[in-house]
């Protein structure tokens, strides 16, 4: 099984979601996560951060498990390393999430063959890759810039 590129509805539909669960979001204020993260809650979306290792980002409780998550989300961001993705993918099964985003940016991101497979077994909608920010209206400098590239090279999701 492969990890296909994932379609622009599936993105668009996560994007309407105003809660949802993300997932491995760092403590190092200056790590793209954070940044992430806060570009979320700017654009009005209540995002619900996981980090077992703290208690609270940027003034919002955070929770250990997404299955702690009260009341429950039903889709989850991922923005942990590949390593772990699969093992939180079989934790959003549990948790009842029925949409999942691995993000990456660069390198491999937080997209994992594992995870993948575990969503598709579970009837989880998977989106394998892409960054939020390119989906955002008016996304800003780099992010306009690198949405552009990708139409140009037909590696824009359709």
């Amino acid at each position: 099984m492969i990890v296909s590129r994932p379609a622009l509805h599936e993105i668009e539909e996560f994007l309407q979601r105003k809660r949802f669960a993300a997932i491995g979001v760092s403590r190092d204020p200056k790590d793209f996560t954070r940044i992430l993260f806060a570009e979320f809650r700017r654009r009005g979306y209540d995002v619900v951060p996981v980090n077992p290792a703290v208690s609270s980002l940027d003034g919002v409780p955070c929770f250990a498990r997404v299955q702690d998550i009260s009341p429950p989300v039903d889709a989850a961001l991922l923005l942990t390393p590949p390593e772990v993705s699969g093992d939180v993918a079989d934790q959003c099964v549990a948790a009842g999430i029925r949409q999942l985003w691995m993000y990456r940016a660069m390198g491999k991101g937080a997209v994992s063959l594992r995870a993948a497979v575990v969503c598709q077994l579970n009837g989880i909608g998977v989106i394998a890759g892409e960054c939020p920010f390119m989906f955002f209206p008016n996304p800003g400098f780099p992010h306009n810039v690198h949405g552009v590239c990708r139409k140009l090279t037909g590696r824009f999701p359709r």
